[in-house]
């Protein structure tokens, strides 16, 4: 068995989030258990990601339904216990072992836009087992994040 691995994805290109759910889709190929938590936007609907469940399972936490731009101060201060919420959760499932891969969608915006701290997300990565996989996306690392990441991928803009 693989030692698992902590892979980021981020930059100001597109193709973020496709990409990790592209991981996603191919551990859950292999007969792996999937999360994914989607940070930042909104609770609107993705019919694409919806047909992905069962073999894949999609969390959202967040109440509003525009996205996070959108938000007023005071919905922003919810929003930022959703997040919290939703880091929880994804500690629980590595803790517990209920997923082999974990997907944190935009999960590096909620630390650039102070939703969460840096450490809130460290602990999440920490929490992983020998074994599982986590996945972030976002546009800006921090440094320590990238610290104790294995792979980073930087997606840009040429032209």
């Amino acid at each position: 068995m693989d030692k698992g691995r902590v892979v980021a994805y981020c930059g100001d290109g597109i193709g973020k989030t496709s990409a990790a759910l592209g991981n996603g889709i191919k551990a859950a190929g292999e007969g792996k258990q999937v999360y994914v938590i989607q940070f930042m936007k909104g609770q609107l609907s993705n019919e694409f990601l919806d047909k992905l469940e069962p073999e894949i399972k999609i969390f959202r936490f967040e109440q509003s339904v525009g996205s996070f731009d959108e938000m007023t101060a005071l919905e922003k201060e919810e929003e930022r216990k959703n997040y919290i919420n939703a880091l929880n959760f994804a500690k629980k499932a590595l803790t517990t072992g209920e997923c082999d891969i974990l997907i944190l969608d935009e999960v590096l915006g909620v630390i650039e836009e102070k939703m969460a701290s840096e450490e809130d997300v460290l602990e999440v990565i920490r929490s992983k087992s020998l074994f599982a996989d986590v996945i972030l996306t976002g546009r800006n690392i921090t440094k320590e994040v990238k610290n104790v990441c294995d792979t980073v991928y930087i997606i840009s803009k040429e032209k």
